[in-house]
């Protein structure tokens, strides 16, 4: 009997944008991929990357919330670095469900699986966009189930990465949070929000920048990431549309045209390519796939 094997591939995401924050994200083309077959023993080969190999590994979790992983190998292949901002653990969470709903054909709905992932990581925004692609606005159905609405991203608009070598513990930058924030700033994240996705639906590349601006997160965690903040600060100057913090931090996803990409990269490199990794990513329509072996 041939045994069953699978592939997915999960892109990475961003979420807050700066103003939505817990509510917004966007995938990102950079990618996890997870191969799984069944050989009759459980095994976990990380791909170099410096995670758990046993059961308490995400990716396994993640699975067996849904089925055993007994007797099943998974092999891990991804780009998408730890602990930066850019939804690895929603790319693993994912990846894991996934894997699970195909293998034993499960047949989940994007819905269900939504509602299970947020479960595992606490809030939807990156996994949201890690199963549906493009750009996600979050909330909760009655119940209190989690939703999520999804649309393309415009044409012309590219992101950049500006990704530090320095990791931030989510929990760290959740805790820089307070419970409660001035009502004046709270209404300026309403209207900088209800400005950037009307930018984005639109195609509205000017709407977009002004609608960058965030008073809620970003300048409490200030002292998490000094140079990233500076970098938000100061992108106009590279001809960008305007910079946000990647989720929690400490990557700076800068927000450009496509035709402008290419020199801004270039100088955000000669900027901060001694303590970060510059790359261009563009973002993704494309979700979690699980395509033909």
């Amino acid at each position: 009997m041939t045994a069953r094997r699978r592939l997915v591939r999960v892109p990475a995401s961003s979420a807050n944008l700066g103003p939505g924050y817990d509510v917004m994200a966007a995938a990102v083309e950079m990618f996890l991929e997870l191969e799984i077959e069944e050989t009759g023993e459980f095994s976990f080969d990380s791909g170099g990357l410096d995670v758990p190999t046993g059961r308490d590994n995400l990716i396994v979790r993640a699975f067996e919330s849904l089925h055993t992983a007994d007797g099943i190998s998974f092999q891990l292949r991804s780009e998408i670095p730890l602990a930066r901002g850019l939804g690895s653990s929603a790319a693993a969470i994912v990846a894991g469900l996934a894997a699970a709903d195909h293998l034993f054909e499960l047949a989940l709905s994007k819905q269900e699986l939504l509602a299970r992932a947020a479960e595992i990581e606490g809030h939807p925004d990156n996994v949201a966009a890690a199963i549906y692609g493009g750009f996600v606005v979050c909330g909760a159905e009655e119940g209190g189930a989690p939703s999520a609405t999804r649309f393309d991203p415009p044409d012309g608009l590219e992101g950049i990465a500006v990704i530090p070598g320095e990791e931030v513990s989510t929990e760290r930058a959740r805790e820089a949070i307070p419970a409660q924030v001035p009502l004046v700033d709270a209404v300026a994240n309403v209207s900088a929000a209800s400005r950037l996705v009307l930018g984005l639906r639109s195609a509205d590349l000017d709407l977009v920048a002004h609608g960058l601006v965030d008073r809620i997160h970003q300048e409490r965690r200030r002292e998490l990431y000094p140079r990233s903040m500076e970098l938000v600060d100061g992108a106009k100057e590279t001809g960008a549309l305007g910079a946000t913090i990647s989720g929690a931090g400490p990557t700076v996803l800068v927000w450009t045209t496509w035709q402008d990409a290419g020199k801004v990269a270039e100088q955000l490199g000669r900027r901060c390519g001694d303590w970060a990794d510059v790359r261009r990513l563009p973002f993704t329509p494309h979700g979690a796939d699980v395509p033909e072996l």
